[in-house]
């Protein structure tokens, strides 16, 4: 599990694509600490398992279904990713509960400067409209951020200048894909109330 607070920028360094799924070699630093092969680390939102490391890079593993519903599959060497290490047991939730299951990719649709704030406006696919709602909270690219306000079609989230700092949002553009999870607490709210509905039909 994650808290959607990243712990530093790092960056790809190699990208190994081996048929259906993919090896990358990412530069890091302050997450390689004390880590261990096998340990977990979310890229961009993405729970990855580490294979190999060293004391300033590691390596994962990315199969076809995560190349295919992430971000990741677009990564090119150089490009710059948000990095958080699991969450200890006796760690302070400081964001919000994320998996590191991505629910899809949505897309900048505009970006507003403001004096002390940027916001950002996003798709929001229809299948994933259910569970993202205004105040409530979603992970972007492993960022736990507080929706601001939503539509039929498109959200939208504020950034302080230091997440702008901090993760890969001080460069997000227009078109750029952004990695979706939504709140796993309103999965399972729909999953029981469906289930409750189905027992209330076969009464």
């Amino acid at each position: 599990m994650f808290t959607g607070i990243v712990e530093e920028l790092g960056r790809a360094k190699a990208i190994e694509r081996q048929g259906d799924s993919a090896r990358l070699t990412l530069e890091a630093h302050r997450v390689l600490d004390q880590v261990e092969h096998g340990a977990s680390i979310a890229v961009n939102g993405v729970c990855l398992t580490v294979v190999e490391h060293t004391t300033d890079e590691f390596t994962v593993d990315v199969m076809a279904e995560t190349l295919d519903r992430s971000s990741l599959g677009a990564l090119t060497p150089g490009g710059q990713v948000n990095l958080e290490r699991a969450m200890r047991a006796d760690g302070r939730l400081d964001g919000h509960i994320v998996q590191g299951h991505v629910d899809g990719v949505v897309e900048v649709l505009g970006r507003q400067e403001h004096e002390h704030w940027t916001e950002l406006r996003l798709s929001l696919p229809a299948a994933l409209a259910p569970y993202v709602a205004e105040k409530g909270s979603v992970a972007l690219d492993g960022v736990s951020l507080t929706v601001a306000s939503v539509t039929a079609d498109a959200f939208t989230v504020c950034l302080i200048p230091t997440t702008l700092q901090l993760t890969t949002f001080g460069e997000r553009a227009i078109g750029d894909p952004v990695n979706i999870e939504v709140d796993v607490l309103a999965k399972y709210v729909e999953r029981m109330v469906g289930l409750n509905g189905q027992r209330g039909d076969q009464q």
